[in-house]
């Protein structure tokens, strides 16, 4: 983890949702020399959270998606800056992200802030773009999750689908078995505590090249929600990984 550390200034760190993510959160955060409070959970009143905001640098939330985008709407409504690292919500991202410009505050989402997945998106659009030159590749894209995990596919999955279709002639994604021609198949796995791995495979008749990471636990996960939060305290606007990774 030593590799990750840049400079930054002490902060005040809050996590909303206290599940795994957010043990995890809490230990890379302690570890890289943060102070952490558990800032919110669901069902919280408005005096309550404001009491608990107060003081707080920036807030890194890993709830579900029933929950986050009313609670992430409050703590930015607050002034406070948000990492977002849950998924299953974005159909209101534009309405949740104009709140920080309004309210001068910053805010972050991605569906995997995993150093080791960023590499691999960066990868995986370069491999788009070069096999779109070639005819008799065809993508396919696999992902594995414990079973506690509730959307599928991963949000994950959808991203490295989304660039594909970005690079490529593709019209979009769709479950494996339902997919068109013009569609790139996603299939998704739930099994044991897997924290989470991802494959993308190009095939052709005569071969195929597969692109894979596999996460051994949750801690890549954390440390690049904490290295994101390290990032957006003190500024004001959307940020992506890409800002926080600098290429």
């Amino acid at each position: 983890m030593g590799y990750f550390r840049r400079n930054f200034r002490h902060m005040r760190i809050g996590i909303a949702g206290y599940g795994r993510m957010g043990h995890e959160v809490e230990k890379v955060a302690t570890t890289r020399g943060h102070e952490v409070r558990v800032v919110a959970e669901a069902g919280i009143d408005a005096g309550e959270l404001e009491e608990l905001l107060r003081g707080t640098d920036v807030v890194i939330e890993f709830t579900l998606p029933a929950v986050a985008p009313n609670l992430v709407s409050r703590i930015l409504s607050a002034g406070v800056p948000v990492v977002s690292g849950s998924t299953g919500w974005l159909a209101g991202y534009d309405n949740t992200a104009a709140l920080a410009v309004k309210y001068g505050t910053a805010f972050i989402h991605s569906s995997n802030y995993s150093p080791g997945v960023y590499i691999m998106t960066k990868v995986n659009s370069f491999m788009a773009q070069c096999l779109n030159s070639f005819d008799g590749y065809r993508p396919s894209i696999t992902e594995i999750h414990h079973t506690a995990k509730l959307d599928a596919p991963s949000g994950t999955a959808i991203m490295l689908a989304g660039q594909i279709v970005e690079k490529s002639s593709y019209a979009g994604w769709q479950r494996a078995g339902e997919e068109s021609s013009a569609e790139i198949p996603v299939s998704s796995v739930r099994s044991g505590s897997v924290p989470g791995t991802h494959h993308v495979k190009w095939t052709s008749e005569e071969d195929a090249i597969t692109l894979s990471h596999e996460a051994f636990g949750r801690q890549g996960f954390a440390l690049g929600a904490v290295m994101a939060a390290e990032f957006i305290s003190g500024k004001q606007g959307v940020f992506t990984t890409r800002d926080v990774f600098g290429f």
